[in-house]
């Protein structure tokens, strides 16, 4: 460890090895999956934005939870991209502290969203008469304010008691910067950083768990004594989402695991890839899952790209 008391002026992202060969190969899987990313969730914000049947709450979650994945992805890739060529890897104090705020508060927006998104799919389903008048496009655009101001103040706070902190060694064990494992090199008192992340972990997470668990429970329910009709279109309709909540919740766990307890058992290449996970696989699936299972995204992309192939054919042919 590099101990000193002076002020920090970098950091190394100790999660990296030299892979010879293989490196170039990892970099092309990883801008694929970056240029895929960012392209499969453009086209259903685009979509979700254009077409006037769309602005409804339901769908203005999902293009909140759209330009989070994108969020999130531009808060990784960048820096993982130039790391990957990289042979010194080591990024200046306040790109990763930067890099800490976007990615802790794409956790925190992706929960809470979710967790709202689940609200939303119980009044659906369970009170479908006062859908309309409990959940307004007014109220899902106060609930998405909420959701992104909360995460983002949440997280200045955070930062601004790490700023404070005297480290003792700059060398995080990760691809990436992470708000733990800087704590973890402070040689300083970190009490009130452990009360507040303590605190955080409860508000962001053991709450929105319980909108979560009580509308699903509530979904349930109307499953198992309505018709078959009725639990076909509650399954259809909550399937995505529930897919994606538990999807973001085992990738969020592995890594608070990871961060927290020796798993050098694991072999380092996994801990790596796991490590990415949430950051990567929420944001690559959720378009998928959402455009393919909701009848309304699916037909308005079918439309425009049908669109655009008929213009495509009309210019072609000088109409």
């Amino acid at each position: 460890m590099n101990s000193t008391f002076l002020p920090l002026s970098y950091f190394i992202l100790g999660g990296y090895l030299n892979e010879g060969k293989l490196t170039y190969f990892y970099f092309t899987i990883t801008i694929s999956l970056y240029i895929l990313i960012v392209f499969s969730n453009m086209c259903v914000i685009v979509v979700i934005c254009m077409n006037r049947s769309l602005h409804e709450p339901m769908y203005l979650f999902l293009c909140s939870l759209f330009v989070n994945e994108l969020y999130g992805s531009t808060g990784l890739f960048p820096l993982l991209l130039i790391h990957i060529l990289s042979d010194v890897h080591t990024v200046s104090v306040p790109l990763c502290f930067l890099q800490i705020f976007c990615v802790y508060t794409y956790g925190s927006v992706e929960f809470l969203n979710l967790a709202v998104m689940s609200y939303d799919r119980y009044l659906a389903i369970c009170c479908p008469l006062q859908y309309n008048t409990r959940m307004t496009t007014h109220r899902a655009l106060v609930f998405i304010f909420i959701v992104w101001i909360y995460s983002f103040v949440k997280f200045l706070i955070t930062l601004s008691l790490n700023l404070r902190l005297t480290l003792c060694g700059n060398i995080i064990d990760s691809l990436y910067c992470h708000n733990y494992l800087v704590v973890k090199l402070a040689c300083s008192d970190t009490t009130v950083n452990n009360i507040y992340g303590l605190f955080g972990i409860i508000i962001t997470i053991v709450v929105p768990l319980v909108p979560i668990l009580f509308s699903y429970l509530r979904i349930l329910k109307v499953c198992f004594s309505g018709c078959r009709k009725t639990r076909q279109k509650a399954l259809s309709t909550c399937a995505p989402h529930l897919a994606s909540l538990l999807n973001f919740s085992f990738g969020c766990m592995f890594e608070i695991l990871r961060s927290r307890f020796d798993m050098s058992a694991v072999p380092r290449v996994v801990r790596s890839m796991l490590s990415l996970y949430f950051l990567i696989i929420q944001p690559l699936l959720n378009p998928v899952m959402f455009g393919l299972q909701m009848t309304k995204i699916r037909n308005a992309c079918i439309h425009v790209l049908s669109c655009k192939t008929l213009a495509g054919h009309s210019g072609n042919l000088g109409i």
